[in-house]
């Protein structure tokens, strides 16, 4: 009888530990469509906010200009070649589509999408790159440093603010469509709202490991913030009051890329690990999880995320553009 009872406990822990490893496996999902942008793979790309263009630097030394809903190559851009291993690891659409910057660990350019002509090109000598951000029409670019620094740069007066508040490497930037507001995340575990005319900090919000993703709402409602360990957090950006926390079910994740959906209900993010999620803003709650295609078979199993974008929704249905390492634009539908 006592053999009896074990072996009946042993059943009932399988049975009860079933669902939480189901819970941590990716819904099977396979995009709608799917773009080959760069033959051999991607350092850098971005999508728009309206999942209208892409732009995705090459391995082959080359940035090129996508027209994703006509499927079209629109432009070539190579202006950050002088030396070979200075590669465009950055890239950054502007929230209006009018333009695109590009950045090296050392240097950095604007690119106009009606003509495809440079309308800048600048280098940096203090310290390297890390991330970038550039405002509606180019009229003013954030570039976050190594030193801890972000500089603000408006175009037309040539006026420079240099924001110090960061103590440790700075990871990652962002700034509304307007540029009147930034936000930055680094090493010291800080992520910081900051007014880009004075300098002044609007918010801080603390993190209990290094930040390595921070995003702003386009249209100015939420921040968010992600460290490098477990934490992962939706702010309201009038109040500077937390909206949720991301609920994470399975190991520590790191975010490369996020983005706000425009009807102001969900949050998209992509990974190191090919993973996309998608998160409910008001409860932080995870509704579903996919992982982009390998390039080939018997590729290795790794893709960088670069970005992801909330495309049309139709009748409640919400689809999403992601673009990775792989060099591959899809399109998805988001299980219901």
């Amino acid at each position: 009888m006592l053999f009896s009872l074990r072996y009946y406990k042993k059943i009932v822990t399988a049975v009860l530990l079933l669902p939480l490893v189901s819970a941590c496996q990716p819904v099977e999902v396979k995009p709608i469509m799917r773009w080959q942008q760069a033959i051999d793979g991607a350092y850098a790309g971005d999508i728009s906010a309206d999942a209208h263009y892409s732009v995705v630097s090459s391995l082959h030394n080359a940035v090129h200009f996508w027209d994703i809903k006509n499927n079209k190559l629109k432009f070539i851009w190579s202006q950050q070649q002088k030396n070979s291993n200075n590669l465009v690891f950055l890239t950054k659409i502007a929230n209006d589509n009018s333009t695109v910057m590009l950045a090296s660990r050392t240097d950095f350019s604007l690119w106009d999408t009606n003509s495809g002509k440079s309308t800048g090109y600048w280098s940096v000598s203090d310290s390297n790159i890390r991330d970038i951000a550039v405002s509606n029409k180019g009229k003013s670019l954030l570039i976050g440093k190594a030193n801890g620094r972000v500089e603000y740069i408006t175009l037309a007066s040539g006026i420079r603010l240099e924001f110090l508040g960061h103590t440790e490497k700075v990871n990652s930037v962002d700034m509304l469509p307007n540029g009147r507001v930034a936000i930055s995340g680094g090493n010291d575990f800080v992520a910081y709202v900051w007014d880009t005319k004075t300098g002044q900090i609007i918010y801080r919000f603390n993190h209990p490991n290094r930040v390595v993703k921070v995003l702003l709402d386009s249209q100015g409602r939420f921040a968010f913030t992600a460290d490098s360990y477990k934490i992962a957090k939706i702010w309201d950006l009038k109040t500077g009051k937390l909206i949720s926390t991301l609920q994470f079910t399975q190991r520590p994740q790191i975010f490369t890329s996020a983005r706000f959906s425009n009807n102001g209900k969900f949050l998209a993010t992509g990974s190191p690990s090919r993973m996309v999620n998608i998160w409910k803003i008001s409860t932080g709650k995870r509704l579903t999880e996919w992982e982009v295609p390998r390039k080939k078979e018997n590729y290795p199993t790794g893709a960088v995320v670069y970005s992801v974008a909330f495309g049309d929704n139709k009748q409640g249905k919400h689809t999403v553009y992601t673009l990775s390492s792989t060099g591959y634009t899809e399109l998805w539908q988001v299980p219901q």
